[in-house]
């Protein structure tokens, strides 16, 4: 199975860390949520998307519960709703919530959460992708879509969100002639990267299988 892991531009292999055979990015401040899908001519991809914000001392003792690894989501989310309870503009408790219920596989929960933090902050690209991702999860492929292109109408070098919409048009709508150019896009901006080489493989494998028309 070939993992995909989706890396911010700014974050390099020496951040990376391994857990349970998965890569992530090891840095303070990101939460980071991860869904598995199966491609034919490939096999296993793997979907990542990070939320990393910038948090004071006073944000950071606030949340200091919501940023250690617990394994029970359902205490950490018990945690996290009461406080916003207390606090119901807490942005970073919303997208606590919204990354627990993404981990526990309960997408629609997590819509909602995320929707509550692009109340308070609507121009958060970390935020739309994971909730696209979510609609993804659910069979909402138009509104995924919609969610990773508002994501990189407001970061151009947001490429989890390129990335997601590569994987929608490729796997789920099965249209090669929207997918092959933001493959090709995605490659103009990290092009040296495992995640590129693979890309570069799948586009090889879709041009072998005439996936897509040549390129002029």
């Amino acid at each position: 199975m070939i993992r995909f892991p989706c890396l911010r531009p700014d974050q390099g292999p020496q951040a990376r860390i391994r857990v349970n055979g998965v890569i992530l990015m090891k840095k303070e401040t990101i939460l980071i949520a991860v869904a598995a899908l199966l491609v034919g001519f490939l096999g296993g991809f793997l979907i990542f998307s990070m939320n990393s914000e910038k948090t004071n001392r006073q944000d950071q003792a606030q949340v200091s519960a919501l940023a250690a690894p617990l394994p029970d989501h359902g205490r950490r989310i018990a945690e996290t709703e009461a406080i916003i309870a207390r606090d119901p503009g807490n942005l970073k408790a919303w997208i606590s919530l919204g990354n627990d219920f993404f981990d526990s596989n309960q997408p629609s929960k997590a819509i909602q959460a995320y929707a509550q933090a692009l109340e308070i902050q609507p121009a958060n690209p970390d935020v739309l992708t994971d909730q696209g991702i979510m609609f993804r999860k659910l069979g909402w492929y138009d509104k995924a879509l919609a969610n990773f292109q508002k994501a990189r109408a407001l970061n151009p070098r947001h490429l989890q969100s390129l990335y997601n919409m590569s994987i929608v048009y490729t796997v789920d709508l099965k249209q090669p002639d929207r997918a092959v150019p933001l493959w090709e896009a995605y490659l103009r901006e990290d092009g040296t990267s495992e995640t590129a080489r693979q890309v570069r493989e799948l586009l090889a494998s879709m041009t072998r299988q005439g996936d897509h028309p040549a390129r002029k």
